[in-house]
């Protein structure tokens, strides 16, 4: 009765839940059952209103089947909804995915690490459906957490381990899948999940153990790079925070650098165009840094240098000078740091030289990397924006730290001109007139005249750099007094509109600051062979009749200058300055002039060889040289023997400029001494009173002794007027660009007095022949006229 009563209950059962049963076998082993599957697909398919209660009953078998530990059960019924999910999912998915996320719940709270593995795999499978119907009410929450927890698995087989990291793992990048793309599901960019997400990843992305595709180390980078492949503009911030969170308490920013290769997946996998946030948020964390050790600010500005390289699409976005700004100040407060010793006000922390020396090479490698990433026109701001942060004493006396001093400034002078030399050494221009224009290249000429030698060298390395077009630098580089200039790439076509004003503007300029360099006694072997690069380079880049005429002229001034007894220059300066005119002479005799000049100056040379090697670069730059002051009359270069050379060629129409001898120009900077303030040499005072200005004149009567006077005094007149012309010349090619524009504008205010005076002389009314005053008439340019119709 008990058995006929039981069947008599089961007959009386939906026919839904009598499909459900069918399903599952007698022994777990057998599998699902897949004729009795496809009955309830096709009702399934059939009945779609019946699908929240199939997927309902379903849940309530696994988890029957669950407290029972019969998990060959379980998994089957994990099995039929995967099927019915994907047989369903273009009509009423909705329908079953509460239910299916329910039973997922359970099986990852279960502690077992197999039901973790069939959850995820399950879950995997529910996010690669494209679903058609939008969904409103679901909720991953739980999944980001739980997944999150299974990558930081340490459970003891490792074996078993890898398994449910790699599970949680895929589980995560289901749930990115799921949830990126549709507008109306949980936003899995924000910081409450990035925070759990993204530390879950990096946790394995260090944990390199197992070399086979199912390690966590290589699953986890595929993951990481989808989850950036897919972050939009406002989502990349809270991307990236979690990383620079994750690194900081780790402590990876020192060391063999995880940092490095972590950005470097960032960058690869982040849309292009959102390349410059990731640039933006790793300035902010060095700024948020700047009182950490050396060793993490250095790891930070190593991860940016890597960074810049990758970002190779020629620009930074809009926060190109904010980058250089940043690495300028962690320079400066580097110098601070190294010399009170301590990385923090409190005095608490201490640093060492070598490590912010360590800080400030990385710095100065970090620009010339993002210099070398941006386009000509940006660089020629980045050069002249750090020409203005190079601190000058007498103008910017504060600039960093109370405690540095002088000394602080001096650092950083070599410092940022370093960067300079790094951003110069790969600048490519067309012309001259570009790559140094005066607002760069008079400051910068202007530290020539410092009593450090490391400047005045570094100085000569950017402008060898700068004009160095053709890249023949390298070639000259300890380059020997008889050297064949046929193994360089000389310039073949004639100077350019723009280079010929450059000669025209600069050239006098540059040739005096070599004179004045050559006359520097604190000048060694470095600057002497930096000078021979910079004269070779500029001759070869400058092909002109005219300019190799003029250096000719300062070659002859320099053997003057070496010669001369009443320079109180030492033995071997005086070497020096003879090996440079005597290697730069022979190197410009075969750029063009007549081969009788190239004959001189290797006559010269070989006289040099037997009577005077002490005068030859060989000597005078080796390690072990011996200076002699006396220099043999035929070891000299005549005058004469040059202007005979150059007779009768294209040369001889400017033999008479050699007899006017070379002097440098006498200017302010000679006149201010550069012991005292090197500020007072570039801010040059501009004297702009109304005594200058020509519109100023008065209007005087012209009489007889008026007459008498001009012509007595015409020579005098002519000669101020002369002057006033040069001043006025020299207002308008040295003073600063504000204080011109204040003077033009003072000027144009002028006119516009004297023109509202014509104006009102012009409208004014002619005087009544009554004698009474008439009204005043008004202006034509203000009456109204009528309109008029044209027919």
């Amino acid at each position: 009765v008990c058995v006929g009563l039981c069947g008599c209950c089961w007959a009386l059962r939906p026919r839904y839940k009598r499909l459900v049963d069918n399903i599952f076998p007698e022994d777990p082993e057998e599998g699902l059952v897949k004729a009795n599957m496809e009955k309830l697909t096709f009702f399934a398919l059939s009945a779609p209103e019946k699908l929240d209660r199939i997927a309902a009953y379903l849940s309530e078998r696994l988890t029957r089947e669950l407290n029972r530990h019969r998990y060959g059960y379980v998994c089957i019924a994990m099995e039929a909804m995967e099927q019915l999910l994907l047989a369903c999912h273009c009509q009423s998915i909705n329908l079953l995915v509460e239910s299916f996320l329910s039973m997922l719940r359970l099986l990852l709270e279960a502690d077992k690490p197999h039901l973790y593995i069939l959850a995820t795999n399950s879950f995997v499978k529910f996010a690669n459906i494209e679903e058609d119907t939008p969904s409103y009410h679901r909720s991953y929450d739980f999944f980001v957490s739980r997944f999150s927890e299974m990558c930081h698995s340490e459970h003891e087989d490792l074996y078993i381990q890898n398994k449910i990291r790699v599970s949680g793992i895929r589980g995560l990048q289901g749930v990115v899948r799921k949830t990126v793309d549709d507008e109306l599901q949980v936003n899995i960019w924000e910081p409450r999940h990035m925070e759990k997400i993204v530390p879950a990843l990096l946790v394995n992305l260090q944990q390199h153990i197992n070399t086979n595709s199912d390690s966590p180390a290589e699953q986890t980078e595929v993951c990481f790079r989808e989850l950036l492949s897919r972050a939009a503009y406002g989502h990349i911030t809270n991307a990236i925070r979690p990383v620079l969170m994750h690194l900081d308490i780790h402590s990876l920013w020192e060391g063999p650098s995880f940092a490095v290769q972590c950005f470097q997946i960032i960058m690869y996998s982040i849309q292009s165009q959102h390349s410059h946030l990731v640039i933006q948020q790793l300035l902010g964390h060095l700024d948020a840094n700047s009182r950490s050790p050396a060793s993490v600010r250095a790891g930070i500005i190593e991860v940016l240098s890597e960074a810049a390289v990758i970002e190779a699409s020629g620009s930074v976005g809009p926060t190109v000078l904010e980058v250089f700004n940043t690495l300028l100040r962690q320079l400066r407060q580097s110098v601070d740091y190294q010399l009170t010793g301590y990385y923090d006000n409190a005095a608490k922390h201490k640093t060492t030289s070598d490590e912010e020396k360590t800080l400030q090479d990385a710095v100065i490698k970090t620009i010339g990397s993002f210099a070398n990433t941006l386009p000509v026109y940006q660089r020629s701001e980045v050069m002249l924006f750090i020409m203005g942060k190079i601190p000058v004493p007498g103008i910017y006396p504060a600039l960093g730290s109370p405690n540095s001093g002088f000394e602080g400034s001096r650092m950083i002078q070599v410092m940022l001109l370093k960067s300079l030399l790094q951003v110069s050494e790969h600048y490519e221009s067309t012309n001259l007139l570009t790559a140094l224009p005066s607002s760069f290249l008079e400051p910068l000429l202007s530290f020539t005249l410092m009593e450090e030698p490391e400047i005045r060298l570094l100085v000569l390395s950017i402008l060898t750099s700068l004009i160095d077009r053709h890249h023949n630098a390298a070639r000259l580089v300890n380059v020997s007094v008889m050297f064949d200039v046929s193994v360089l790439e000389l310039k073949e076509d004639a100077c350019c509109h723009q280079d010929i004003l450059f000669i025209r503007k600069h050239a006098q300029r540059l040739y005096r600051h070599v004179y004045l360099t050559c006359k520097e006694e604190s000048s060694g072997k470095g600057h002497y062979q930096a000078l021979i690069t910079l004269l070779a380079v500029l001759s070869i880049e400058l092909v002109n009749n005219e300019v190799l005429v003029d250096l000719i002229r300062l070659v002859l001034a320099l053997q003057e200058l070496a010669l001369s007894s009443h320079e109180g220059l030492s033995t071997f300066n005086r070497c020096g300055v003879h090996a440079v005119c005597a290697t730069f002479l022979y190197l410009l005799s075969q750029l063009g002039p007549p081969p009788e000049l190239q004959q001189h100056v290797t006559q010269v040379i070989e006289n040099r060889q037997k009577n005077a090697p002490h005068l030859l670069p060989d000597s005078v730059f080796s390690e072990e040289p011996r200076y002699r002051t006396a220099a043999p009359l035929a070891a000299v270069q005549q005058l004469s023997k040059i202007c005979e050379a150059l007779t009768g060629s294209s040369y001889s129409v400017h033999i008479e400029c050699f007899n006017t001898p070379y002097t440098p120009q006498l200017t302010d900077e000679d006149r201010l001494s550069k012991r005292k303030s090197i500020g007072d040499i570039i801010s040059l005072q501009i004297d702009m009173g109304p005594d200058q200005c020509p519109d100023a004149q008065q209007t005087e009567q012209i009489t007889f002794e008026t007459l008498k006077n001009t012509i007595e005094d015409s020579g005098s007149l002519e000669e101020e007027e002369r002057r006033r012309r040069m001043q006025v010349m020299e207002r308008f090619q040295t003073a600063p660009f504000e204080e011109i524009a204040a003077h033009c504008g003072a000027r144009t205010s002028l006119l516009q007095s004297k023109l509202d005076q014509v104006f009102d002389l012009i409208v004014r009314p002619p005087p009544s022949p009554s004698g009474h005053p008439s009204h005043r008439s008004t202006p034509l340019y203000e009456m109204k006229f009528p309109d008029l119709s044209v027919y």
